[in-house]
């Protein structure tokens, strides 16, 4: 190592000590990327250096291997989309327009975030299924989803825009077909724009797709179809 890289590592080192939660921020990004490209085997944490301003060394201060770097970065995407939906502020919307603006909001989060999708992915094709997510630390950095929806069938049945009663769907049947319409759109663009010649994420048909997934979600909740 030469004098100027060590002295790039001081100043490094410093950075990270006064800032320790934006450097962690700044490695997860970054391993997002790594990992979403190349997978958990594949995925080098020398590129994950590279990309940002931390040291190798540094990177494993923060964690102990690339595994526990790998499950902390999925575990850190799902946060964020988590989050979006938090600051949304939804229960101060009327449950019918509360419910559209949290589709759009999962179908754009997961438009923007093709890395998420592609980490995902990748994750359900481990022959052990998702067992870096298999924690009590992933499933409650995830239960705000459900709570937020449960929050809005309830408003909506209490005023009667929404069905209640024996098979009215439950939150999680509502996660679900939010989940498969907004992560399809992303993961499957080049099939299905290649079969059915219609890209999904393309300026012509993505606002019509968008749309549809939205009125998809309400129809499925809706009392009355009609509305």
């Amino acid at each position: 190592m030469t004098t100027a890289d060590v002295a790039q590592s001081r100043r490094q080192t410093v950075a990270a000590r006064r800032d320790p939660e934006g450097t962690r921020r700044q490695i997860l990004e970054a391993a997002i990327d790594e990992f979403s490209a190349n997978g958990l085997l594949a995925g080098r944490v020398d590129a994950i250096a590279e990309r940002t301003n931390v040291t190798k060394r540094m990177i494993y201060y923060y964690f102990s291997g690339k595994e526990e770097l790998y499950a902390a970065a999925l575990l850190h995407a799902y946060r964020q989309i988590r989050e979006t939906e938090v600051n949304l502020h939804l229960d101060s919307f009327e449950p019918q327009e509360a419910l559209r603006l949290l589709v759009r909001s999962n179908v754009l989060h997961h438009e923007q975030n093709p890395a998420f999708v592609r980490l995902v992915v990748f994750e359900n094709t481990l022959p052990q299924g998702a067992i870096h997510l298999m924690t009590e630390e992933s499933k409650a950095a995830n239960r705000t989803a459900l709570t937020i929806i449960d929050d809005i069938l309830r408003r909506g049945r209490e005023s009667g825009v929404f069905r209640g009663g024996p098979g009215a769907p439950t939150a999680l049947d509502v996660q679900q077909v939010i989940s498969a319409l907004a992560f399809q759109r992303v993961a499957n663009r080049a099939t299905f724009r290649e079969l059915f010649d219609r890209d999904m994420l393309g300026e012509q048909e993505s606002p019509h797709v968008r749309t549809m997934i939205e009125d998809v979600v309400l129809r499925f909740v809706l009392a009355d179809l009609a509305a």
